[in-house]
């Protein structure tokens, strides 16, 4: 009997052990190594709680996501793999999320990496505890010209305060990590984007940002809730002045990332990445590639194939999407 007793003891010890190496693998990167089917269980406040999130949001109602947009998404999950890769959709629901899966090709091929989540966007529930919460309840989407992109803007905002990590658009293609933790990105000198940007969670800048969105609101003005926020909020604290070479700038412990980390391409001359070079550009002083996609008025598209800037890229950093979206895409005249 005591031998028996022993070994029951010796068991429960085991599995006692057992589960709290397993609450802690969660809190950790080894969650993504050991139990990868374990994420469709998971809410997003709890992923979202695991810290440094790379996020990214689609705010129309479309639920498959583009080939640029899996690009996008693929490629940070490559480059950042011990970081949580979250998109969040506001086209998708609870109801909806179990059958995405075999619905739509970029879905399933997002869901079945280890460290994407996709997650419906409930942004009553995201503006909670923000000073964007009675914008919200007062704002009328349908009487908004430029919802679409006001409400991403605000919703990028709560999320990065909320819980910190790094807000990505859909047509940001990642090549290597960001080494920063508190950055913002120049599209050009003494001008910001919010197209990418980072911070730890509760960080003085996004608070005033977000009180500042709703003091100025002007929802009939582009980009006055986005880059023109984020110019005019650094600038309260900064005093910016043009970039030399590839330095970048620091000022109050954010770090303001030259124009070639992220814009190396600038937005006149977007269409070269849909263009044939005849000496591929290395990009050596890039974190990620903005492709401009809002400029992108005639859809323009990666071809099988075509050899633009834009298919070696796809190769080079999302070859899933590129093998499975691309390839096997209807062939197409891309002359």
């Amino acid at each position: 009997k005591a031998r028996m007793l022993k070994k029951i003891q010796i068991c429960v010890c085991f599995f006692f052990v057992s589960g709290i190496l397993y609450e802690i693998s969660l809190l950790s990167g080894c969650f993504f190594s050991y139990i990868p089917m374990s994420k469709h269980f998971l809410t997003p406040e709890q992923v979202l709680n695991l810290g440094k999130s790379i996020i990214f949001l689609e705010t129309t109602e479309r639920l498959e996501p583009t080939p640029l947009v899996s690009c996008s998404v693929e490629s940070a999950a490559r480059i950042y793999q011990d970081r949580p890769i979250i998109l969040f959709m506001k086209g998708l629901t609870n109801d909806t999320a179990l059958d995405m899966n075999s619905s739509y090709a970029a879905f399933s091929l997002l869901s079945s990496m280890k460290n994407v989540f996709i997650f419906p966007l409930q942004m009553e529930t995201v503006f909670q505890e923000t000073p964007l919460l009675q914008w919200y309840n007062e704002v009328v989407p349908e009487q908004e010209k430029n919802w679409i992109h006001v409400s991403s803007d605000a919703s990028r905002l709560a999320l990065i305060w909320k819980y910190g990590g790094i807000y990505m658009d859909t047509d940001v293609i990642s090549i290597r990590p960001i080494p920063e933790e508190s950055f913002l990105a120049a599209q050009k000198s003494q001008f910001s984007s919010n197209g990418i940007f980072g911070f730890p969670a509760h960080h003085k800048f996004i608070w005033d940002c977000m009180e500042n969105f709703v003091l100025k609101y002007n929802g009939n003005l582009w980009g006055n809730q986005g880059p023109f926020l984020m110019t005019r909020m650094l600038k309260t604290i900064c005093n910016l002045t043009d970039f030399e070479g590839t330095e970048d700038h620091s000022c109050q412990n954010i770090s303001f990332l030259n124009p070639q980390r992220f814009y190396p391409i600038p937005y006149p001359a977007w269409s070269r990445y849909y263009k044939v070079w005849d000496k591929s550009p290395n990009f050596n002083h890039s974190y990620a590639l903005h492709l401009w996609n809002f400029m992108n008025h005639n859809r323009k598209a990666v071809v099988a194939g075509s050899n633009t800037l834009a298919e070696n890229l796809y190769k080079a950093y999302c070859p899933t999407t590129y093998e499975d979206l691309i390839q096997n895409a209807e062939p197409r005249d891309f002359t």
